[in-house]
């Protein structure tokens, strides 16, 4: 056992004790002394006095370093003890230290790992043991285990975080886990191309939900403002089909409503919304004493921005991706496709040295049409407006579109919108449809006069027969039926556009003798309400009337002064001055009346 300090009374009152106890002891040893002597040998009476005192000093001396005896001696037991606490305190302090330096070890950030192992407790024991042997120090501790066994400390701290880390999460996503359980399906992610659902038919919003979800009815979706749609759901996604282009500048709404997840709890509700972008447009505008330019510009018209310009462009369409542009050359026409800024030109193979007019695209099919006529031209030899198709990536050679094997001279043709299908008429009268991307052939449709323009969306064409009636024919299934009058009846149109909602109509107004005094364009609901738009006097002639891809807005071209205002000599000839009057369909107002002609939105030229 290790010797117990004391206390500085306890060790005062310990020497006191052993000083008494040592003078009691002498006390007792001098009595006997005195009394030990033999009587025969006393001394007589008169022994002399000095002897006796002689005794009893030597008796005081003895007494006396008896006594310094005993103080050394408790003094010396006191410093031991006050050595052995000094030694205490050290060891208490070396230890505090020692736990402080292991606790919180200093971490050094080096380049690369380095591993210094711990050193032996053993080490630090013995420069902290006192020298005294009979002091033995504290049993060691778990820290000091550790570092005997070599293991960097810093290891076991990152297992540890680790572990706890882990713990976390694990609880995290549980507790997520759980509370879209109790919380119902929700939306995680859309996707929706915005900018081309304005452009074109057929785009689609796609909700994907944070879980599987049950069936979906298309009777639990609604778009907001009121659109065709279809629904098609799958697992975790729900895609919107808008089956025509979307307005521009306007923010659509997709409810799901009574939402629930595969493995059943509560039914929710996933919204979302989208903007549309704002409209812009291609104009040509052609100039007879300088470059035919055709200008990409929004619909104020202040911002119009030259794409591309050549001494003469005939016509061109537009794709949400591309331009192709037949120019006029003084051996016959080219055909080129460029990037919508007008970079990255590249000419298509024509059937041979010709004319091309009529230009088309088929953004869905990747074609572009055109009537192409050979430069040499008889009554014997060559070919004179037949129908070619190709690819818009020049990948292929011109495809002419023949009939009962033989090459046909087309009147008039039009893409079927959001397909590779082709509606024409030949010169014999007879209306044809063939599928471009299927080898189907041909589909006779009877005789027909003019093809005045096929719906987006329902596969429907309205079609102007030989006796003069104009009906809606079903290119699906080949039935029709007739164009409703619109209310009031503003007589035969001379052409008809169709657009989601109703259709633009040109007519003219005659007097008694069958002269012209007037034109409009009117626009007709699907319910023959009908509401003028743009109104000429018999001074202007309306050229084409065309709709936005929604029906949003319309674009009307309008050469002003008509008797002043000379045909050019392009091959598809028109008036030098033409005007391009965009109105808002919705309001009826005129937003802005452009220079220029052949509006992007319209699927082909003007006829003359």
């Amino acid at each position: 056992m290790p010797a117990v300090p004391q206390t500085r009374a306890e060790m005062r009152a310990a020497r006191e004790a052993a000083e008494a106890a040592e003078a009691e002891r002498i006390a007792r040893a001098a009595a006997p002394a005195d009394q030990a002597a033999p009587p025969a040998e006393q001394p007589d009476a008169d022994a002399p006095a000095a002897d006796e005192a002689a005794v009893r000093e030597a008796a005081v001396r003895e007494a006396a370093a008896r006594e310094a005896a005993v103080r050394e001696a408790g003094d010396r037991e006191v410093a031991e003890q006050e050595a052995a606490a000094r030694k205490m305190a050290a060891f208490e302090v070396a230890a505090r230290e020692d736990v402080e330096a292991t606790t919180l070890p200093p971490v050094p950030v080096a380049p690369e790992p380095v591993f210094v192992g711990a050193a032996p407790v053993a080490e630090a024991e013995a420069e902290a043991a006192p020298t005294d042997e009979a002091y033995a120090p504290p049993a060691p501790r778990l820290r000091s285990e550790e570092q005997s066994t070599g293991k960097p400390v810093r290891s076991r701290r990152f297992v540890l975080t680790l572990v706890a880390v882990l713990g976390v999460l694990v609880v995290v996503g549980t507790g997520l886990g759980i509370a879209s359980l109790l919380q119902g399906p929700r939306i995680s992610n859309v996707q929706v191309d915005a900018k081309q659902a304005i452009e074109s038919s057929g785009s689609r919003a796609i909700l994907t939900a944070n879980q599987a979800l049950a069936d979906i009815d298309p009777s639990q979706v609604t778009v907001e403002p009121a659109v065709p749609f279809t629904v098609d759901a799958s697992g975790r996604g729900i895609g919107v089909r808008f089956t025509v282009p979307l307005d521009d500048s306007t923010t659509y709404t997709i409810r799901v409503a009574d939402v629930v997840g595969a493995g059943g709890g509560p039914t929710t509700t996933l919204t979302t919304s989208f903007e549309t972008p704002a409209s812009n447009i291609f104009l040509l505008r052609r100039d007879v004493d300088g470059k035919d330019k055709i200008f990409l510009t929004d619909l104020s018209g202040e911002k119009a921005v030259p794409v591309f310009e050549h001494a003469k462009i005939n016509d061109f369409r537009a794709t949400s991706t591309q331009l192709v542009v037949s120019v006029e050359e003084d051996d016959g026409s080219r055909l080129l496709v460029m990037d919508r800024d007008g970079k990255k030109q590249r000419e298509l193979k024509l059937p041979g040295d010709g004319y091309v007019g009529a230009i088309q695209v088929s953004e869905r099919g990747g074609l572009v049409g055109y009537s192409y006529s050979d430069k040499e031209l008889s009554d014997t030899e060559g070919r004179a407006s037949v129908l070619v198709t190709q690819s818009l990536s020049g990948d292929d050679d011109p495809q002419i579109i023949d009939v009962a094997g033989a090459e046909a001279s087309v009147f008039v043709w039009q893409f079927v919108p959001d397909s590779a299908a082709v509606l024409f008429i030949d010169f014999d009268g007879a209306l044809s449809l063939v599928d471009r991307s299927s080898d189907a052939g041909v589909q006779s449709l009877g005789l027909a006069a003019m093809i005045q323009g096929i719906s987006r969306g329902t596969y429907t064409a309205i079609i102007e027969r030989l006796d003069g009636t104009v009906v809606e024919l079903n290119l699906a299934d080949g039935s029709e039926e007739p164009l409703a009058a619109s209310d009031p009846d503003y007589g035969s149109a001379t052409s008809i556009t169709p657009f989601p909602g109703g259709t633009l109509r040109h007519v003219v107004a005659r007097d008694e003798s069958g002269l012209p005094i007037g034109q409009a364009v009117v626009r007709v609901d699907d319910d023959g309400k009908a509401t003028p738009l743009v109104e000429v006097s018999s001074a202007d002639s309306i050229l084409q009337a065309c709709a936005s891809p929604s029906g949003q807005y319309a674009a009307v071209v309008v050469a002003p002064d008509l008797a002043n205002n000379p045909y050019d000599g392009m091959l598809l000839p028109l008036p030098e001055k033409v005007e391009t009057h965009l109105i808002d369909m919705v309001s009826g107002e005129e937003i802005v009346a452009l220079t220029g002609f052949d509006a992007s939105w319209c699927q082909t030229a003007p006829r003359f």
